[in-house]
């Protein structure tokens, strides 16, 4: 009875060792995000400094912007659906075929915007085989108020073959396409881009996406995409504005996309690249972290 007491402690000991060296969210993580959807009950956020919704519209572009009509609470796009139990972390949001509707959250507080100086960090998991289940350009994320290559923070899969996968910090159309008089308008474009030719997509695994952004609408600003922890590039010295009519600037979702989502995050600060590890290397995802 005496050794057996001795080797529960020992084992007690191990267990709390154990849980100690699981990796947590650092309080600076915690403390600065806006906006979660962690899609394991339903569309709502689980926490939201904004409207906690979703949306569902039908998008059409007039003048190179684009256009929302019919605009619904909820997700009524029955190509979309939330899949128990195959997320990262609980249940994921599945995105099916093609549709010509559109579903987003909107960006007022849900992202703390400045037009003149402007940071913030958005994180995500995604599990997708881009060469069988992709077809063409597709946005897992977009945020704006116009269109992909105006005012707008983006990922996309490419239509090569493979798919590749391009981080875009697109400032003020009327601002950056100036450039083009001294060269291409492909060239400028690709400026304000983090490409990768064969990112490592799977449907059999997931992978972490971060962005991380700072002083946007200065000549200081920069961007930088990580996956899975790993930076892959950085965008610097991008000096357009970044303008938004905030009402009517969107997190839109899934835009051509089909595949998982999971754990939508945004943070009110750049974060750094020992943070983007810890989200990474998170145990049971940012929803158990949430402030209460």
């Amino acid at each position: 009875m005496k050794y057996s007491n001795i080797s529960l402690a020992i084992i007690g000991a191990l267990w709390l060792l154990l849980a100690s060296c699981q990796p947590k969210i650092s309080p600076e993580i915690r403390d600065a995000l806006t906006f979660h959807a962690s899609f394991d009950e339903g569309t709502m956020a689980d926490f939201a400094l904004g409207d906690p919704k979703i949306y569902t519209a039908k998008a059409s572009y007039v003048n190179s912007k684009r256009q929302l009509d019919g605009i619904q609470e909820g997700m009524k796009d029955s190509n979309h659906r939330i899949t128990k139990g195959k997320g990262r972390f609980g249940n994921a949001f599945e995105f099916g075929d093609k549709s010509n509707t559109v579903i987003f959250y909107k960006s007022k507080d849900n992202i703390v915007y400045n037009p003149q100086n402007w940071s913030g960090s958005i994180s995500f998991w995604l599990s997708v085989d881009p060469s069988t289940d992709l077809d063409g350009y597709t946005d897992p994320i977009q945020i704006t108020d116009a269109s992909f290559n105006d005012a707008s923070i983006w990922v996309d899969f490419t239509d090569d073959d493979p798919p590749g996968f391009r981080l875009g910090v697109i400032g003020d159309k009327s601002a950056w396409t100036l450039d083009t008089l001294n060269s291409s308008f492909m060239e400028e474009f690709e400026k304000r881009l983090v490409s990768i030719a064969k990112p490592q997509f799977s449907r059999s695994t997931w992978t972490h996406i971060l962005i991380a952004y700072d002083a946007l609408g200065t000549s200081n600003s920069w961007a930088s995409l990580y996956l899975n922890g790993e930076k892959i590039g950085t965008i610097s010295g991008i000096d357009d504005p970044f303008t938004w009519e905030l009402e009517q600037s969107n997190i839109f979702l899934g835009l051509g996309f089909t595949g998982l989502m999971d754990e939508l995050s945004i943070f009110n600060k750049p974060l750094t690249e020992e943070q983007a590890l810890e989200l990474y290397q998170l145990k049971d995802g940012i929803k158990s972290m949430i402030r209460k």
